[in-house]
């Protein structure tokens, strides 16, 4: 039977880290970014989202012709391998050509004035120059860069068979010579200088080029004869230029320079005299600048994953989007109510809107990592288990601390769950500990502490009576506990790491998976196993989430994919394709009509449910 695909309903994140890759479509609607494999774009005037899939890893660079009519995207891969450039038609949102000739990365495109080429350069292991003929997806012709590496390529803005290229400790002027094919290098002469040149620039009338370095300058060359003129900006922000190097630079239309730095300032450089006019700062490193075609605002992305809405008179930022820039640990809803989610990553714990798709609520705890996160029955509380081994409650509003538990694990708190009455909490450790916690109006106090895992416990969950709680430890074992009498009731063994563990819902069985990429069905009577799937063809499985009525259940993991499985008949039935690192977490909507998947990567999928398994998910249990 084949697999259909899971519709990829919206997705919540913004590959800051990628140079140059917030782009602002000419046709003032669309925001154009990479989300890992996937190119999304955000039609900023109806609110919706489409999205490019094509590439099979993370997407490196992205470039959109003048007309707006092609884009085109290129990906990093594995080392040996063709890193692919596709050519994407913007209206009909299909791939128009592939062109597969860079080894490992593709740092940087540019299209040309009149769209007929498309000059790609790969990375440093590949570090060519091509350029492509558009119309058929050829190359014409390719060379090495540069001796040393190089970092980018600019089509100059009226001419067709000229560009430039900077890297580092050079910068090259190119003559593309058509009829014999060739790309003749003029190196510019640079002097004493000695930069790596991470971003250029050209002027409208193709006189100079601004090139930005790491050292936070910008190196005026004149086009004409290749020759350094001189150093931007003049009586800069600091003695030596800007602090962590200029990241992003674009010119407005009188011709003034505008430019992002490494330390997160947006400067503004006056065109003539080459002076600093104007500076704001934003948080994160400046990494793109899409400019709006009357030049009086400008699109900002920052590393940290947030988009800044900037006036360019008195460079005001305003925050319009943010999102996780790290890995994400975990998702969870509230109980019974699909319209707010809950993420944690690295340092924060995020609350979103899931039709909106806005942040609100973030809760930050600086320098700690959360790895778990709950809400408790009555909504009243957001629960989660930190790396410094404490479990911290916030309210779920204004996400102020509402009580800790201190060292209630040593090398931190991995799994949690809230009983559905709130009073008690069972959690589980780095070091194997299972420990249940009375929870009162003022006090905290410890109940039981349990403690037969060897290794980290990575999944904890309740049965429905709050009368037992089954726990999954990296250890290969997991155990169901009786809470009342505060002992072990049954233990299953398999040679693996489990990673997940979910009760069917008339909790007559279990369903695990881990390391050994198999989703095991146990009889929660005598725990022995029903059925062993194969789940994954590469890489472990992190997550499973099962239905309301458990005809359904999803399950992702290092393969990257987020398959949809029938319960009884233990087949794959729909698969989603969009995330570029592993998956780390997904949970079914309370209302089953949509799933959420967090990942490596930082990024939060939304994913429809198709419509015939919403309804049999929504049937009673038998």
């Amino acid at each position: 039977m084949q697999e259909q695909e899971l519709e990829l309903q919206a997705v919540i994140g913004f590959k800051g880290t990628v140079a140059s890759s917030l782009i602002l479509h000419p046709d003032q609607e669309h925001l154009i970014f990479p989300l890992g494999c996937t190119v999304v774009l955000r039609n900023l005037l109806q609110r919706t989202q489409s999205f490019l899939q094509g590439h099979d890893n993370q997407v490196n660079c992205i470039t959109v012709s003048p007309s707006g009519k092609l884009l085109a995207s290129g990906q990093k891969t594995y080392m040996g391998f063709i890193a692919d450039v596709i050519i994407w038609d913007f209206e009909a949102r299909m791939e128009k050509n592939r062109l597969s000739l860079h080894k490992v990365a593709v740092t940087s495109l540019s299209f040309s004035f009149d769209e007929m080429y498309l000059a790609t350069l790969g990375g440093q292991d590949d570090n060519s120059l091509v350029v492509w003929e558009v119309d058929r997806g050829l190359a014409i012709c390719g060379t090495p860069a540069a001796t040393d590496t190089a970092h980018c390529v600019r089509f100059f803005n009226n001419d067709a068979f000229h560009l430039v290229t900077g890297g580092n400790y050079h910068v090259c002027v190119w003559q593309f010579d058509l009829p014999n094919k060739k790309l003749r290098p003029t190196m510019a002469n640079l002097g004493q200088m000695k930069r790596i040149t991470t971003n250029v620039l050209i002027d409208h009338d193709d006189q100079f080029v601004y090139c930005g370095s790491n050292s936070g300058d910008l190196l005026q060359v004149e086009l004409g004869h290749a020759l350094f003129k001189q150093l931007a900006p003049k009586g800069g922000g600091t003695k030596h230029g800007f602090g962590l190097g200029v990241t992003s630079a674009t010119l407005l239309p009188d011709g003034d320079i505008l430019c992002g730095t490494g330390d997160g300032t947006i400067a503004r450089i006056d065109k003539a005299t080459l002076a600093l006019k104007a500076q704001c700062k934003v948080l994160g490193g400046v990494t793109s600048i899409a400019l709006t075609s009357d030049g009086t605002h400008f699109f900002c992305g920052t590393t940290l994953s947030n988009i800044y809405w900037v006036d360019v008179d008195s460079l005001t930022a305003e925050l319009r989007n943010t999102c996780h820039h790290e890995r994400i640990n975990a998702v969870c809803f509230p109980f019974n109510y699909s319209e707010v989610f809950a993420t944690v990553s690295v340092t924060d714990i995020r609350v979103w809107n899931a039709a909106t798709r806005q942040e609100l609520l973030r809760i930050q705890v600086p320098n700690m990592e959360c790895y778990c996160v709950a809400f408790s029955r009555d909504g009243k509380a957001i629960v989660s288990g930190w790396s410094d081994g404490k479990v911290r409650a916030f309210l779920p509003q204004s996400g102020k601390l509402l009580y800790a538990i201190n060292d209630a694990h040593k090398n931190g708190v991995t799994a949690l769950v809230v009983s559905g009455d709130g009073g008690r909490i069972v959690t589980g450790g780095m070091e194997g500990e299972v420990r249940v916690w009375n929870i009162g109006m003022q006090t905290q106090t410890m109940d039981a502490s349990l403690k037969e895992h060897r290794q980290r416990v990575y999944s904890i969950k309740m049965a429905a009576g709050d009368t037992e709680a089954v726990t999954a430890s990296a250890d290969g074992s997991c155990i169901i506990w009786d809470l009342a009498t505060k002992t072990r009731k049954l233990c299953l063994f398999e040679s693996t790491m489990f990673k997940d563990i979910v009760y069917h819902p008339d909790e007559s069985q279990l369903l695990t998976t881990g390391s050994d990429r198999k989703v095991a069905y146990w009889d929660t009577f005598d725990g022995q196993a029903i059925r062993v799937l194969e789940a994954s063809d590469e890489g472990e499985l992190t997550t499973l989430s099962i239905s309301q009525s458990g005809s359904h259940y999803v399950s992702g993991g290092e393969e990257r994919l987020l398959k949809l499985w029938d319960y009884d008949k233990g087949v794959a039935e729909y698969i989603g394709v969009g995330h570029s690192g592993s998956i780390t977490c997904c949970a079914i909507s309370p209302d089953q009509s949509f799933v959420v998947s967090t990942g490596t990567e930082g990024a939060i999928l939304i994913w429809s449910m198709p419509s015939e398994v919403t309804d049999r998910c929504l049937e009673p249990v038998s």
